[in-house]
This record gives C-alpha cells, structure tokens and sequence, in this order.
C-alpha cells in the first residue's frame, strides 16, 4: 500500500494552485469584489462550523437519552417478576437460565454510544451547515449583478487555467496515476 491510498498524504499542486488563485483574485476582481468574496467564503465555513457543534451537542444529548433509556429498562427488567422455570404438558420442568447479567449496561457500550452519536451529529450537523453557509454565500455574492458577473468570470478563467495546466500535464506525461 502506497503513501498516495491516504488523502493527506497525496501529493497534490496545492501551492501552485493556491498561487495561480491568488493571482486571479488579485488581478481579475475590484477590491469591493475581494471584500464580497471573503465576506462570503468566511460565512461558509462559519456556518459549517456553528452546524458542527450543534451536531456533537445534539448527538452528545440523544446519546444520553438513550444511554438513560437503557438504564431504565435494564432496572425495569432487573426488579420485575421472571419465571425460573417452564412446565412442559408432559410433566417435566426445565429451569430458565437468569439472563439479567447479560442486559446490563456496559462502559464499552457508553463509549461507543457516545462516540458513534458524536461523530453522527459533527458529520450531519457539519453538512447542514456547509449548505445552510453556501446558500447565505451564493446570497452574498449575488447581491450586486455586475459583481457577481466580475467574480464568475474570474473563477471561469481561473477553471480555464487549472484545465489548461492538467492538459499540459497530460500530454507531457507527468502525471503517474490517470485511473484512481
């Protein structure tokens, strides 16, 4: 297995794309674009990160309920009447094997139902809130027309160029993996 099987571990052109953004952003947008810009790129991921932790409090919550609720049952069960033993028509009896133990709570399972809930809610949350911070985004850019036309011809030829450079990659055969 190779380094390039983990995301973070990838190689990727991370600096010359960042540059070749930066230049694009620098040189195709007024500052009042830039400003719209940051405004909006700052409220994605603003509201990614409220939806996140609202996410882990809520699945935090709802795994203490349902940590409580099992609790509840387990002594609910523990203090009610059981048979000991079946009758069979035949006249025999066969004892019943007390399964209280086996129902009982377990920190393993706390643990698991903490965590499977928590990472749950930072996901759901986390996704709620990147949708909830593009659609105040897209809000944001589109306010002025002759700025978002400015800011989509930007990202346009910056696309243009990322393309551009991945062709020109391809045809001198630099890239090892086409097929992932």
């Amino acid at each position: 297995m190779s380094s390039e099987a983990f995301a973070a571990l990838r190689k990727t052109q991370g600096e010359e794309l960042t540059e070749l953004a930066k230049a694009h952003f620098k040189h195709d947008l007024r500052d009042d674009d830039r400003n719209r810009v940051r405004s909006a790129a700052t409220k994605a991921s603003t509201h990614a990160l409220i939806g996140s932790l609202a996410g882990l409090a809520l699945g935090g919550f709802l795994a203490f309920r349902l940590r409580a609720n099992r609790k509840a049952m387990y002594q609910a069960f523990r203090s009610s009447e059981k048979p000991t033993h079946v009758k069979f028509a035949s006249g025999r009896e066969e004892a019943i094997p007390d399964i209280t133990p086996l129902l009982n709570p377990t920190p393993l399972g706390d643990i698991m139902t903490y965590t499977f809930f928590g990472l749950g809610g930072i996901f759901l949350g986390g996704e709620i809130g990147l949708l909830t911070g593009s659609w105040s985004a897209k809000k944001t850019i589109s306010r002025n027309p002759d700025s978002r036309e400015r800011i989509e011809k930007a990202f346009r030829s910056f696309r243009i160029d990322v393309l551009r450079k991945q062709i020109e990659e391809l045809e001198a055969g630099k890239t090892k993996n086409i097929w992932p």
